[in-house]
């Protein structure tokens, strides 16, 4: 597999038309400053070679479409096809972000509507739509989490605990809103390692961040034990 600069090279071009207005050295018109010391590695391919390249590249994409793909949030998960039809209707796409709210009631409603739905589904009091993609909605997470122990008088509590297997938003979400960073291994098939889960629970431990399935593709048979232990240590589950 190629890259577009490794494809054969060699100068492919037209007849250009003469020039109808006066030719200058671009010395001249930019200064000799402004000039490249050697030419720019600009790959010089015909049209078809250009778009074979590149049909090439997108038959040896994988995706959800594919096969099985764990990586990523629910914006590289399988959506309903119909789900991604709604989503283009011209209502959304063309709604400003800032436009005046009584011009995006629609949207508005759909969003405070969903967000009850969900509220009632988990169980919950509220439920915030804000975050824009899955790192975002770690970190919203990581904060809630912070200001909960805050609230209780539990300030202490500066640790979470990720998995090895956890994906780099995880502890990048968990550094950004001021939690130190605990790595759990794992064990031999690929799951929390629950000993040493064990031995990095205490009064510190703020909570866990966990994904199921796990990055690895694998499912955390027991995940009821891992959330039973971090709730008993006094810690949450994201």
């Amino acid at each position: 597999m190629r890259t577009i600069f490794e494809e054969p090279q060699g100068r492919s071009e037209g007849i250009l038309p003469s020039l109808d207005v006066p030719e200058e050295g671009a010395s001249r018109l930019l200064g000799e400053g402004l000039l490249r010391s050697v030419p720019a590695r600009i790959p010089e391919l015909s049209e078809p070679t250009l778009a074979r390249h590149y049909a090439r590249l997108a038959r040896a994409n994988y995706g959800v479409d594919d096969g099985m793909y764990p990586l990523g949030s629910c914006t590289m998960k399988y959506n309903p096809k119909i789900d991604e039809d709604l989503a283009r209707l011209p209502g959304f796409t063309g709604l400003h972000p800032l436009a005046d709210p009584e011009l995006a009631q629609g949207a508005l409603r759909l969003i405070y509507e969903l967000s009850r739905l969900l509220a009632g589904i988990a169980g919950l009091p509220a439920v915030s739509l804000q975050p824009a993609a899955g790192a975002h909605g770690e970190l919203t997470g990581m904060f809630i989490i912070k200001r909960h122990f805050e609230e209780r008088g539990e300030g202490e509590r500066r640790r979470i605990l990720l998995p090895d297997s956890a994906h780099g938003t995880n502890p990048a979400s968990a550094a950004t809103a001021g939690f130190s960073v605990t790595e759990i291994p794992s064990d031999g098939e690929g799951m929390v390692d629950l000993a040493a889960l064990k031995d990095a629970l205490d009064h510190t431990v703020a909570g866990i961040m966990l994904t199921v399935p796990n990055t690895l593709g694998i499912f955390e048979e027991r995940i009821i034990e891992i959330t039973e232990l971090v709730h008993r240590s006094g810690g949450l589950c994201y």
